[in-house]
């Protein structure tokens, strides 16, 4: 990293540093407004962080589980009540060629993630919204609590009476990402540099650059882990949405099939499905996420690099 200029701002909240250029005579600095704002982070500042575990120590940790789980399945001996690991993966098996099987993925996957989606963008507005008057907070608080604090079970009857099962699982997964993300957004904001946003305000740096450089640095890294909580949540109540709900084609409907013909194959093959599901659009958000991340927020341009 090069050496900062003395119109340089560190970040104590980021770790970040804060570039501003201004038109300069013989070296010297001129006042008014800055011609170029740009971001550097630390090592271990306002970079997104995943931790990482040994790969060993958790093949070990799946094998342990899967082990207990088969002795559970053999001292039961009944598999009405309790399949093995083996016969939950031959039912996967015989389940994943089906054109039923990706249906029913594509539909609920479509309908929790739109869920999310919406969730995510209008917690970002509210939360901004909410930075700029207070009595948006003051009126936004109580209901957000109201909806974080009320069952699943609850919203779902309830929702039933205004829209069709079909979209459902669409307005759960909202009513569940909304209050998350927004707590995470507002979170970040709160986070900004007092003395970054006053510099900005002193050398009246446009707003779509002090968004870049001192906005998102900020509020990134929590709306990441708001977004790693709220697509955990957006799944579960998703599914146990469209199982109360029962639209035609859903994955919640396919489990509500399984339970009353006692088929516990396909309900360990589908709760299994609805995991990795999971795991998998986390994954993939974040990485878009962390990508779109270094893109706006990313490394000084290469002709500050090079300096020494």
């Amino acid at each position: 990293m090069p050496t900062p200029p003395r119109w340089a701002a560190p970040c104590r909240t980021t770790g970040s540093i804060i570039w501003a250029e201004f038109p300069s005579q013989n070296g010297t600095p001129l006042a008014g407004r800055p011609v170029f704002v740009y971001t550097a982070f630390r090592k271990g500042g306002c970079a997104l962080k995943t931790s990482k575990k040994s790969l060993p120590a958790r093949l070990a940790a799946a094998a342990f589980w899967l082990a207990l789980w088969q002795w559970a399945a053999v001292a039961v001996g009944q598999e009405v009540f309790l399949v093995s690991p083996l016969r939950a993966l031959d039912t996967l098996v015989r389940l994943l060629p089906t054109a039923d099987f990706w249906g029913r993925v594509a539909f609920s996957s479509g309908r929790i993630l739109g869920g999310f989606a919406l969730g995510c963008l209008c917690s970002v507005a509210l939360a901004a919204a909410a930075r700029l008057s207070r009595t948006v907070e003051l009126l936004l608080d109580p209901v957000l609590q109201l909806v974080k604090a009320t069952p699943v079970a609850s919203f779902v009857i309830l929702a039933l009476v205004w829209v069709r099962g079909r979209e459902l699982s669409i307005l759960i997964s909202f009513l569940m990402a909304l209050p998350v993300l927004y707590s995470a957004v507002r979170t970040g904001i709160a986070s900004a540099d007092v003395q970054l946003l006053e510099m900005a305000r002193v050398f009246r740096i446009p707003a779509g650059r002090r968004l870049r450089a001192i906005w998102l640095p900020a509020v990134l890294p929590a709306f990441r882990e708001g977004c790693r909580t709220a697509l955990g949540l957006c799944w579960k109540s998703g599914v146990a949405a469209e199982v109360i709900g029962l639209p035609d084609g859903s994955i919640g409907d396919a489990l509500y099939r399984a339970k009353i013909t006692l088929s516990t194959g396909e309900l360990f093959a589908w709760t299994f499905v609805i995991i990795c599901l999971s795991a998998v659009f986390e994954r993939a958000f974040l990485a878009l996420l962390d990508a779109a991340v270094r893109r706006v927020c990313g490394a000084p341009p290469p002709e500050q690099e090079a300096q020494p």
